[in-house]
């Protein structure tokens, strides 16, 4: 059985189980956002100290089908293209803050409210991988 990455890539259980060590540790790192909350991927590398924006949604795209993807986002609020309703479904279901679209913006797709919606890694933060 094989599981879908969000960017609806597939990959295989034996691929899963052979995760990159980076990759394992943005994962753990997604898996600590609570819901209604996000971290950006900048601020999953700098919480790691290793990496950056772009190698963080690398492993999301790859990897991070069985993570919940959705609580790691663009810096700038934009939903992830090409899933913004299946996010959209988890950010209302999960209460995560967000800013209507104006009906000038194209779709009319909210944007999450990243001031209200950041989570910095809390209490969690000590003793980070």
């Amino acid at each position: 059985m094989s599981e879908q990455s969000p960017e609806g890539g597939r990959y295989e259980d034996e691929a899963a189980q052979a995760l990159p060590e980076y990759a394992e540790r943005v994962l753990d790192v997604a898996e600590l956002i609570p819901p209604g909350r996000v971290m950006t991927y900048g601020d999953v590398a700098e919480w790691l100290e290793q990496g950056g924006p772009r190698q963080v949604g690398r492993v999301m795209a790859l990897y991070g089908g069985a993570a919940p993807w959705w609580r790691v986002v663009r810096a700038d609020g934009v939903l992830l293209p090409g899933h913004e309703q299946r996010a959209l479904g988890h950010y209302r279901a999960e209460g995560t803050p967000l800013k209507e679209a104006s009906r000038a913006a194209e779709g009319h797709l909210p944007r999450i409210d990243m001031r209200r919606a950041r989570w910095d890694g809390g209490d969690r933060a000590e003793g980070h991988t």
